[in-house]
């Protein structure tokens, strides 16, 4: 009989495995990553944000923003642009064809996700909330720079870089 942790670490490889093959159909499918389609998602609804605002908004910090930045702009997803007024500014804006890879990304798991935890009860959400974050807790991973969607392959690398 498996124990109760076989059964959680289970559920847990079940998870990352959904994550992994939603983030191969990503890539697949628009040429880009989760952490970069969250990023042009922002930059679609927020024209002209700045890096320093993106990092805020989409919980990833500076350094991995600007990194990923970096690959937008090399495929020519984005551009930067420099403010006349204060050259310390830089502006962020998608390109038409950014905003070609952000139409051609499939769905994301996410929302299918958002569509059934809404329709729990209050109760039901704050306890799978409070459950999942002592998991992350318990693990170490409260302190891991950590997007809304996940890309197992960029995360290898963060944790080997960190090595």
């Amino acid at each position: 009989m498996m124990e109760k942790y076989e059964e959680l670490f289970t559920s847990l490889r079940k998870i990352i495995r959904a994550i992994d093959l939603r983030s191969k159909k990503l890539s697949k499918e628009a040429g880009i990553t989760g952490p970069q389609l969250l990023i042009l998602q922002e930059l679609a609804r927020v024209k002209g944000i700045t890096a320093k605002d993106v990092s805020a908004n989409i919980n990833l910090s500076q350094a991995t923003v600007t990194s990923i930045l970096d690959r937008l702009e090399g495929k020519l997803f984005i551009k930067r642009v420099r403010s006349e007024s204060d050259r310390r500014r830089v502006a962020l804006f998608l390109t038409p064809e950014g905003m070609s890879a952000l139409i051609s990304a499939p769905q994301p798991i996410e929302d299918s996700f958002i569509e059934k935890f809404s329709a729990l009860k209050e109760w039901e959400q704050s306890q799978l909330l409070s459950s999942v974050e002592r998991i992350a807790h318990m693990m170490d991973a409260s302190e891991i720079d950590a997007a809304p969607v996940l890309n197992i392959g960029e995360l290898t690398t963060s944790v080997q870089s960190e090595k």
